[in-house]
């Protein structure tokens, strides 16, 4: 039984995302929206969706801990290991402004959630 919900899981989420894709790329076009802000949209989107999902289901069992513990655990992940793998497959370029103004704000958010 638990394989064949992991199956049907799996199945539903490749339709959905080829769904997602196939629906935001038709919406962007007819509104004339370039096909790099659509293809980064959908990305942002997809690549959040999981979070959402945990998020409002947690939430709305009454168990906000978990909801935010998600999102403070994904935001430390996204920053810490995509930017860091990003940085060792090709050195990055970042403006001085950057470091000294958007590190801070954004490390004092995380702290403060």
């Amino acid at each position: 039984m638990t394989w064949l919900m992991f199956a049907s899981g799996l199945v539903l989420l490749v339709l959905g995302a080829n769904l997602l894709v196939e629906r935001a790329s038709a919406i962007g076009a007819k509104l004339g929206v370039s096909a790099l802000i659509i293809g980064l949209t959908v990305v942002a989107f997809g690549t959040s969706a999981p979070e959402l999902a945990v998020s409002l289901q947690s939430a709305l069992s009454g168990n906000s801990a978990v909801a935010v513990g998600n999102v403070v655990g994904s935001n430390i992940f996204n920053v810490l290991f995509i930017l860091g793998v990003s940085a060792v497959i090709r050195p990055l370029l970042v403006q001085v402004a950057l470091i000294r103004i958007d590190v801070p704000i954004m490390i004092g958010a995380s702290v403060a959630v």
